[in-house]
């Protein structure tokens, strides 16, 4: 024999990698195939794998569902705020429209505005828009009320009090969207 023969003898003898994992396989197969119960076993360990994966991937599409239907839900009722927020200006300038009306006296027009008026404040109390009740004479609160200037009080009584009302101050929702802006005494 020459030293060649005995090189590929040799490379012969010692399998290769794949040919060991090939070989690993089979042997695991045959021990499997030569006791059903283990066989079983196994199977159940992999069924009750995959219920666990399949089981957190429905909690997280739960969750994923309830997250979106949040999102969406907070969306809207921030658009809804917001065009209500919008809308108070309009309010205001309803208000100041009729008072400078009524020095004209002219009463159609007037009744006109007022019932145009009156519809919005309507639709937006139905919507969950309230102004906020203040008259002269209130003690100040900073929870609706918003002090722009102060003035030295006419009577002791008269400190710390609503003077004038400025503009006026809603809630929506329960939740004041805009102070009432206000002059108090000092």
């Amino acid at each position: 024999m020459n030293m060649n023969q005995k090189k590929t003898e040799k490379k012969d003898e010692i399998p290769s990698t794949s040919d060991l994992y090939k070989m690993e396989k089979s042997f695991l197969k045959e021990k499997i195939h030569d006791n059903p119960l283990k066989e079983i076993e196994i199977l159940k360990e992999k069924l009750e794998k995959e219920k666990e994966k399949f089981l957190r991937i429905f909690a997280e599409f739960e969750n994923y569902k309830k997250r979106i239907k949040k999102e969406r839900f907070d969306l809207f009722r921030i658009v809804h705020q917001q065009i209500i927020i919008d809308l108070i200006p309009i309010l205001d300038d309803f208000e100041r429209g009729l008072k400078e009306l009524k020095k004209s006296k002219d009463e159609l027009i007037i009744q006109g505005i007022s019932l145009i008026q009156g519809k919005l404040i309507k639709i937006l109390k139905e919507k969950g828009l309230n102004k906020i009740q203040i008259k002269k004479g209130d003690d100040f609160n900073t929870d609706f009320h918003e002090a722009i200037t102060q003035i030295p009080a006419l009577t002791e009584n008269l400190k710390g009090k609503v003077i004038e009302i400025i503009e006026a101050g809603y809630i929506l929702q329960e939740k004041v969207i805009r102070h009432a802006k206000v002059i108090t005494g000092k």
